[in-house]
């Protein structure tokens, strides 16, 4: 007699499930606070530059979170540093929901929402691809964990943006109620991560743990000279499609500015959830064919911004949210498949959180557009942009077919 798998065990969750939840609920921390913006410009009549800060000290929190909680998982085990994530997006929000009394609480929370954000890039998605595989899922093929990271992240940060973006438009709560959403939301992983088999059963890397830090993977010529080139033009394309975009179109949006910013976040994160079985398809182990696809949209929405810049439409706002979000599903998912061909199974988290740190890099092209702005017009700097990422993706082009990583036997 064969005993049933206990990942398929009538009444239990499936890891992956659990691993999925979590990516999705620490990336709804991290996003909730971008429509509000406006709010807290608008209410608390915070300045630019203050304002700008909120969004830069995330970086502070994020940048740890994905350089050093990913190699430490590799180290030590991926449950106890997501234990870590979960109670940094608790901490979170309930210091964002204290940003009524003053700015103090807003730069705490967003520095522990950044540090819940790099767990859930680097150790979350490096979970989730391991419990996607046989033995936890023995119906999941290998492009699965890829597949369900890049859905969790995308999921969970226009969910967050939705959720905050819609209290904030209609009722009088905005300031509060997004962020006790996401506590009652993240309470409940502290006891289900617990469900969740450890999978990084290596030790990682010998040696002292500076070794563990060093991430051989990362010098592989593919990750170098293939997905390095394409990592920043990932966030680039977010940032542009739903942090920019309402920028420019302030004008013509003003008085419903906050759900005009929430539905270009949605739906630009919304169609690159649901591009995900496309992108898919797209996949090749002997090429970069889907990088490339997704770069050559992420250019096409780029100058598309240009366009919505020198007409003011917000209908053709919308249009280049979706191509943006098109461009950085296939982007995300095929860098994600190109990371986990490369990593090894002792750096695995360490290479994807180093993935995230370089592309996260693109999330500065808003401030450095903004600074530049004058002496040159937007216009310019978006068409210069998009020449500078038609470069990059020759560059890619280049070595298309060049450095594959070996095959690894079927697991």
């Amino acid at each position: 007699m064969t005993s049933t798998p206990p990942t398929v065990a009538r009444g239990r969750i499936a890891p992956w499930m659990i691993v999925f939840g979590l990516v999705f609920v620490l990336s709804w921390s991290g996003n909730q606070f971008t429509p509000l913006l406006l709010l807290y410009k608008a209410e608390q009549h915070y300045s630019s530059l203050v304002v700008n800060a909120f969004l830069g000290i995330y970086v502070l929190g994020l940048a740890p979170g994905l350089l050093l909680t990913g190699a430490l998982s590799d180290r030590y085990g991926r449950r106890p540093l997501m234990y870590v994530g979960v109670l940094a997006a608790i901490a979170a929000s309930a210091s964002l929901a204290c940003g009524v009394f003053g700015p103090a609480p807003l730069y705490l929370g967003r520095f522990l929402a950044g540090i819940a954000v790099g767990v859930a890039m680097a150790v979350g998605n490096s979970w989730l691809k391991e419990v996607s595989q046989a033995p936890h899922d023995m119906t999941a093929d290998f492009g699965s964990g890829a597949r369900r990271a890049s859905l969790a992240f995308t999921l969970g940060s226009g969910s967050g943006a939705l959720v905050a973006g819609t209290i904030a438009q209609f009722t009088p709560f905005g300031q509060v109620a997004p962020f006790v959403v996401n506590i009652c939301l993240a309470v409940p992983f502290l006891w289900l991560i617990h469900r969740v088999p450890e999978t990084s059963l290596t030790g990682g890397v010998r040696g002292p743990l500076r070794e563990q830090f060093r991430i051989p993977a990362a010098s592989h010529k593919r990750f170098v000279r293939v997905v390095v080139i394409m990592a920043p033009w990932l966030f680039v394309a977010a940032s542009v499609g739903y942090g920019y975009l309402p920028v420019l179109l302030s004008t013509p949006t003003e008085g419903f500015g906050v759900a005009y910013a929430t539905l270009l976040c949605v739906i630009m994160l919304g169609t690159s959830a649901l591009i995900q079985p496309f992108a898919k398809r797209l996949d090749s182990e002997s090429s970069a064919r889907a990088l490339l696809i997704g770069f050559g949209i992420i250019i096409l929405g780029i100058v598309g911004a240009a366009v919505v810049d020198h007409t003011q439409s917000i209908v053709l706002g919308i249009i280049v949210a979706f191509i943006l979000g098109s461009g950085f599903g296939i982007g995300l998912l095929s860098s994600l498949l190109e990371v986990q061909r490369i990593a090894t199974p002792k750096d695995l988290a360490g290479l994807t959180g180093l993935f995230y740190a370089i592309a996260y890099i693109g999330f500065l092209a808003p401030a450095i557009l903004a600074a530049l702005t004058p002496p040159f017009t937007t216009e310019i700097l978006l068409v210069s942009l998009a020449v500078l990422a038609v470069g990059g993706c020759f560059a890619v082009l280049l070595s298309n077919r060049n450095h594959l990583p070996r095959p690894r036997p079927a697991q």
